[in-house]
């Protein structure tokens, strides 16, 4: 019951960027999400902190839980009674300079529902969350395990090397939606070209830092910050991908879906991870799920490549008709 209940909180996410989607038009939402995205490695490094320092302290890793699930009551309350909905697809460019009061407002729709799986784009999108949902689960799950059973690192070592490659891996994400907005205003393909480029420099780094010898700590230090660096590039730009093929009323629904995707992904990452490191060992098992995840999600990227002018042209058309109907 906990787990479900962690679950519902997950879910809030795709009404979360979906508001956002509200507010901000489509050239700037890809560094907003990589802002909100900030948040995800940060509050995991702290989350660090507190069981590797701060839990011997009051009792052990559960009492951490109190502190983490007191805060999210509180930060509950403020969102409820602090952030204010507009009408959805206020930001279109279509609906620019229109009151509020004179929008329609569109309500969820089953036909628009439907309609996300008729777009080519998404099949791409809902693949590739779920092979690009393996490396991130494969690391955090094995990932300090490796560094202190096949590396040698004690709790502190893990800390200072972890903890400078989490904070990159923040800063990752809002470059990633950055450089897709840049070219998306250039490009329809421009966030896919992005999400492109970080899982492939992303898969070669993670190589050469698993293949570093473990006495050379700098060289592994140094190509994990890159790795971290290109893994999250895709992640601002996969989110709004979405929103620029799908209608404002369904976009929740869209993302998810391809979050639902994603976790089924995330349900057998550590499985057959933990089966191939009884078979070839950790590091071998890290190295070839991550990679060959990698490589998964940049032919998808490539085949999106082919369809998203297609989506992007019919969703502003019918953000042309909607405007002209008001």
């Amino acid at each position: 019951m906990t787990r479900a209940s962690t679950g519902v909180d997950d879910s809030s996410y795709p009404g979360l960027f979906t508001l956002i989607a509200d507010y901000f038009n489509p050239t700037t939402r890809g560094k907003i999400y990589g802002i909100l995205q900030l948040a995800q490695p940060i509050g995991y490094l702290v989350g660090m902190v507190l069981a590797l320092i701060i839990a011997p302290m009051i009792g052990g890793w559960r009492s951490i839980f109190y502190i983490t699930g007191t805060l999210g009551i509180v930060i509950a309350a403020f969102i409820y009674f602090g952030v204010r909905e507009v009408p959805r697809g206020k930001a279109e460019p279509e609906f620019e300079g229109m009151a509020e009061k004179e929008m329609k407002h569109f309500h969820f729709s089953w036909n628009e529902a439907v309609q996300i799986f008729k777009k080519k784009t998404m099949w791409f999108i809902f693949a590739q969350g779920f092979a690009g949902n393996f490396p991130w689960n494969v690391i955090t799950y094995f990932f300090f395990g490796y560094l202190m059973t096949e590396r040698g690192y004690d709790n502190n070592s893990v800390l200072t090397t972890m903890a400078p490659v989490i904070l990159i891996l923040a800063g990752g994400y809002f470059i990633g939606g950055w450089l897709g907005d840049v070219l998306f205003k250039r490009t329809n393909k421009g966030r896919i070209l992005v999400s492109s480029v970080g899982v492939i420099l992303g898969a070669i780094f993670l190589y050469f830092a698993m293949t570093t010898p473990v006495e050379d700590r700098t060289q592994f230090f140094v190509l994990m910050c890159l790795t971290a660096l290109f893994m999250p590039l895709s992640s601002a730009n996969v989110i709004a991908t979405v929103y620029d093929v799908t209608v404002p009323e369904v976009r929740s629904t869209a993302q998810a879906v391809e979050y639902f995707v994603e976790n089924i992904g995330a349900a057998f990452a550590p499985a057959l991870t933990g089966i191939f490191a009884e078979l070839m060992g950790l590091s071998t098992a890290i190295i070839v799920m991550c990679i060959t995840a990698w490589i998964i999600c940049f032919f998808l990227y490539l085949g999106a490549l082919f369809t998203i002018d297609h989506d992007t042209h019919t969703l502003r058309t019918q953000m042309v008709e909607r405007a002209q109907s008001m």
